[in-house]
């Protein structure tokens, strides 16, 4: 089994297309499909259905993946040992964020570092926070960002910045006045959430249950798995949202939506790292720029 064997299996894996994973490698679709098919003959063991022009994983193969990520991931991290002997002259820095943190408060400090840092390359992944806890957990980021807490026996977390959730409505519900809205008077309007696994949504129904309110009171009309799409659906009239003020603040201003009168408490931003990992250079060099800054 080689290095280049893993990359085309996890390529492929997470493509699900033969031809894509191989475009992705900038290999030829034969040189991708004999490394499969080696690996497979040599371990007697078939890793993937072909359907139609598709292929998916058996189950052999999706129990596979996770441990061909961890030795890529390995591999990865002592070539960057190589490189950080020099420095930050050059190396490289997996990062994974949630929608929230990726799109409105990590891009400044991203920005800050690669100024300072040139010779570092910088990949971000995004997801909800359940996926950037399993990214870190996996080895596939250093370090991930979320709202809120991430109940993972293995990762440690700490507090990097505050935000606030806000409860919006489009100008046109019977909220958008201005008069205080009561916690219990939540249950009188549709809600369109984020879906479950968000830190966002979490975060909501965590200050729900400080209301008083039982998991389930509120009537969810819609359930998406973006800001931006839970925003565009509340400015169309679906009902009310919570989101942090800095995804709500455009459409604010604008006047698209109005912030209903009542208080939310405020949430921490947390960065996650695995506690058996020890943080690269530049992963800590990031972590000191954004905690000084």
């Amino acid at each position: 089994m080689t290095f280049e064997q893993l990359r085309i299996f996890v390529a492929v894996a997470e493509q699900q297309h033969m031809t894509r994973a191989a475009e992705t490698l900038h290999l030829a679709q034969s040189a991708a499909s004999a490394a499969i098919a080696a690996l497979e003959a040599r371990h007697a063991t078939k890793l993937f259905h072909r359907v139609g022009r598709g292929i998916v994983l058996t189950q052999a193969g999706a129990a596979f993946l996770p441990e061909a990520r961890a030795v890529l991931a390995r591999a990865e991290r002592a070539a960057l040992t190589l490189a950080e002997l020099g420095g930050l002259a050059r190396g490289s820095l997996a990062v994974c964020a949630s929608q929230t943190i990726a799109g409105y408060w990590l891009p400044r400090h991203l920005v800050a570092f690669r100024r300072a840092h040139p010779g570092i390359d910088i990949r971000l992944c995004i997801g909800n926070s359940a996926e950037v806890a399993a990214a870190v957990h996996e080895g596939m980021a250093e370090l991930g960002f979320v709202e809120g807490v991430v109940a993972d026996a293995s990762l440690r977390g700490r507090p990097v910045a505050r935000d606030l959730l806000v409860v919006v409505v489009d100008p046109a519900h019977p909220w958008a006045a201005g008069a205080p809205v009561a916690p219990e008077e939540l249950v009188r309007s549709d809600w369109v959430l984020r879906e479950r696994g968000s830190g966002t949504r979490s975060e909501f129904e965590a200050a729900l249950r400080g209301f008083g309110l039982a998991e389930g009171a509120l009537r969810v009309v819609l359930e998406l798995p973006s800001n931006e799409a839970v925003r565009g659906a509340v400015e169309a009239g679906m009902g009310a949202t919570a989101l942090s003020a800095s995804v709500a603040a455009p459409s604010l201003e604008a006047g698209l939506l109005h912030r209903v009168a009542i208080a939310m408490p405020e949430r921490d931003f947390h960065v996650l790292q695995h506690r058996e990992r020890t943080l690269s250079h530049a992963a800590e060099a990031l972590l000191a720029q954004i905690m000084g800054g």
